[in-house]
């Protein structure tokens, strides 16, 4: 009997946990736009300058990309919630649900708006006359005669409201938001086209079926068929119910490990996870989160601990552009986030994870190119890629400044496509990160720095400030301190982004495990 492959077993065993939070934050933010777009459509009818303002706030909305928006949220949130607990003593975690929520209810704002208004709108003046002639009030004529005449072209807002909801809610796992979009993000970083396309379908599936949901309710509502309406709403609740269920039935988390949305982290995060496991302290993961939103949750105790590099804390927030030796960069790094924050830094884990610039091998040396004092003679001729922050990080302009690098062309790419666009001659350069297995994958050079403009990146072990002191925390945690070698992290990110060969990211940190170094 052929076995299952173990990638779509991983994908069907997360669908509960990654469902539930798709249809929790997608029905949250419908409902709560809806509860803010109706009422303002409403008063708006009779205010042609409320109706305006209206109109030009809510297509804005639409006007700003989604992932910017529920970013923009974030940080929003942390600094209220900052201030709540200082002001009132009241808590509330910025991270994940509410700034998903209210982005996307942001983001319903403009069909339901535009609808209401248009089918209100819409209706023959003759019709409000006769009510107003029958005696009824302006509310009551609202009520009464124009809102069932206007709800079809309502429900036509709700019903793509809620398409464009469930289709951004994917984009919610940056902010930590666990939805569907946790497959697609994992699945880019790890090249598990599985994941990717298990995603897509299902979040296009639930789309589906809440709008021929919603369809059943509007067809009910025109034609004033109770059942069809009665038969809609039932569906929408047992859809919302059945999602929610396996939610509330698992045990939750007591300590959360973030990851950052590439290879590395998923394995490493996994390989945490399984640490505390072991320990007997149930962990869960918070994967996919953006550089700046990891931190931030750490220090706000919104995570209880996760893999960084010293050279991203050194030059992004430390705002140093001074090359030291590791070491020194690791002390000092260290120092800064005990004073600064409360983070604790257990140690590095071995290795370095840094920037570094290459090229295919045979391209390489046909230039003459060994480094970058090498290659810049020859940029304005080439092609340069970098993953989506890299030009606006600090490395990138120490690194152009330091040697003069000017390329013909920059270009934005997802991480593991930009190996093979390099490979196959789209692109002359990258930035790759050293300790990525498909450097030698794809036989491509590593330009050596002999101006020192990359700082060391060392990844180290952070545990938020409220765990500092969690013995049973800090001591299951301890052993993975020096325990790793880059050459076998470069075999372990090319297992977990390997094409074809791709293994899951709990199945690599399983195999890293057995490799580690014995505990100092």
């Amino acid at each position: 009997m052929t076995m299952l492959d173990p990638r779509i077993a991983d994908a069907v065993a997360r669908l509960p946990d990654y469902l539930s939070g798709h249809v929790l934050v997608s029905a949250a933010a419908l409902a709560l736009g809806l509860a803010a777009s109706l009422p303002l459509a409403f008063l708006s009818m009779r205010r042609p300058a409320l109706r305006g303002a209206l109109l030009v706030f809510a297509s804005v909305v639409q006007t700003i990309p989604g992932l910017a928006l529920l970013a923009l949220f974030y940080p929003l949130l942390l600094a209220l919630a900052a201030l709540s607990a200082r002001l009132f003593g009241f808590e509330f975690s910025a991270l994940g649900f509410l700034p998903a929520v209210l982005a996307l209810a942001l983001y319903s704002m403009l069909p339901v708006v535009r609808n209401t208004i248009a089918g209100l709108a819409g209706i023959d003046a003759d019709i409000r006359e006769a009510a107003a002639g029958v005696g009824m009030t302006p509310r009551q004529s609202l009520l009464m005669v124009e809102l069932p005449l206007a709800v079809p072209m309502i429900m036509a807002g709700v019903r793509t409201a809620s398409v464009w909801v469930i289709g951004t809610a994917t984009l919610s796992t940056p902010i930590g938001q666990t939805s569907l979009g946790n497959y697609i993000f994992a699945g880019l970083q790890t090249q598990n086209w599985i994941f990717v396309l298990f995603g897509c379908v299902a979040a296009a599936a639930l789309a589906l079926v809440v709008d021929q949901l919603l369809a059943l309710v509007e067809t009910g509502l025109r034609s004033r068929g109770r059942a069809r309406v009665a038969f809609g709403l039932v569906g929408l609740l047992l859809v919302v119910t059945a999602a929610l269920a396996p939610a509330h039935s698992r045990p939750q988390a007591r300590y959360l490990i973030g990851a950052k949305p590439f290879t590395e982290q998923y394995v490493l995060a996994a390989l945490i996870e399984q640490r505390l496991r072991a320990a007997g302290l149930p962990a869960g993961q918070k994967d996919g989160l953006g550089s700046s939103v990891i931190f931030d949750a750490l220090v706000a105790g919104e995570i209880d601990a996760y893999v960084d590099y010293t050279g991203t804390i050194w030059a992004n927030a430390l705002k140093r552009a001074d090359v030291k030796s590791r070491a020194e960069v690791m002390a000092e790094v260290g120092e800064w986030l005990a004073a600064r924050h409360g983070v604790r830094m257990l140690g590095g884990l071995g290795f370095e994870n840094a920037y570094a610039l290459a090229m295919p091998r045979g391209r390489a040396q046909a230039l003459g190119v060994r480094s970058i004092a090498d290659l810049a003679r020859h940029a304005p001729r080439l092609s340069i890629a970098g993953d989506y922050e890299f030009f606006a990080r600090p490395e990138w302009k120490a690194m152009r400044d330091a040697y003069h690098l000017a390329f013909r062309e920059e270009r934005q790419m997802q991480q593991n496509f930009m190996y093979r666009a390099a490979a196959g001659g789209e692109i002359d350069v990258i930035a790759a990160y050293s300790s990525d297995g498909q450097i030698a994958q794809f036989h491509l050079s590593v330009l050596d720095d002999p101006l020192q403009a990359i700082p060391p990146y060392d990844a180290i072990l952070l545990v938020a400030p409220k765990r500092a002191r969690d013995r049973a925390f800090i001591d299951a945690l301890t052993p993975l301190v020096g325990a790793l070698d880059v050459a076998t992290m470069r075999q372990a990110n090319l297992r977990a982004a390997g094409g074809g060969a791709t293994s899951a990211p709990r199945e690599v940190a399983l195999w890293l495990a057995r490799r580690m170094r014995p505990p100092r």
